[in-house]
């Protein structure tokens, strides 16, 4: 998508006319007093630079940008709609959130990978606890610290926060040296053909052998099957807390055997 000069959805986005804030509020008292078609779409078409501004920040994934704009079109409607006139509150104050949900719950549901709602819930909680560090201090927190700030796990974070990103597929065409056309699973080295990874992996599995059965069933379950902690005490009959406990012993007691 061009900076200047963007023709999504048919529309000549470098064409629209931009509603100032005082315009946009003295149309919307009008419109909550006695709503109308033709006000809505003055306002819709006064704040589609705003939505295209919040689909750039998607650019870099594989989705049609067409249709998270036409979401994203969604998400303001609904925000003309449900702003109260009477807070003293910017109309795009108020309508970016509502716009951003509607563009993540669509990409959450067309996502070949599904998230679980805990891990979805724990990624924005650490989202907002991110902001809100950022603006206090202008700089990023490290993973560490939000874990401890939200009283989870910080494999749980991290698992959270990686489920975020965007799927990738290995076919996906690379550049390479001298013009060469690679796909990004040329770009993964083969590790089992590394006598080194062999040694480690057969450490590893003698290892995972002394372990205590339910020990040993944490640490494949959590790190080879990718179940959450919160799965595990659902399953055990325990809470999360003694599941990391359990989880943080079983680690321990592994590197000893290594």
């Amino acid at each position: 998508m061009s900076k200047y000069k963007v023709d999504i959805c048919r529309i000549q986005t470098s064409r629209l006319q931009v509603l100032s804030s005082a315009e946009m509020t003295e149309l919307l008292q009008a419109y909550h007093r006695a709503p109308n078609d033709e006000l809505k779409e003055k306002m819709v078409m006064g704040n589609l630079k705003l939505v295209l501004s919040l689909v750039q920040r998607f650019s870099q994934r594989k989705e049609n940008m067409d249709d998270l704009f036409q979401v994203g079109c969604v998400g303001l409607v609904k925000a003309i709609d449900n702003f109260n006139v009477d807070l003293q509150v910017q109309f795009s104050t108020y309508a970016v959130p509502l716009i951003l949900g509607e563009m993540k719950r669509y990409l959450r549901e067309i996502s070949l990978l599904k998230v679980s709602r805990y891990l979805r819930d724990l990624a924005y909680h650490a989202g907002k606890l991110k902001e809100a560090y950022v603006s206090q201090y202008q700089k990023e927190p490290d993973h560490a610290y939000l874990a401890e700030a939200l009283q989870v796990p910080l494999t749980d974070l991290e698992e959270a926060l990686n489920s975020q990103q965007g799927l990738a597929s290995l076919s996906d065409p690379v550049n390479g040296k001298d013009g060469d056309q690679l796909t990004l699973a040329d770009q993964i080295a083969d590790q089992m053909a590394d006598p080194g990874h062999m040694q480690d992996h057969i450490a590893l599995q003698a290892a995972l052998e002394k372990l205590e059965p339910r020990e040993r069933y944490l640490v494949l379950q959590r790190y080879y099957e990718g179940r959450t902690q919160l799965e595990l005490a659902e399953e055990l009959y325990i809470s999360q807390a003694q599941v990391s406990r359990l989880e943080k012993a079983a680690l321990a007691h592994l590197r000893h055997f290594l």
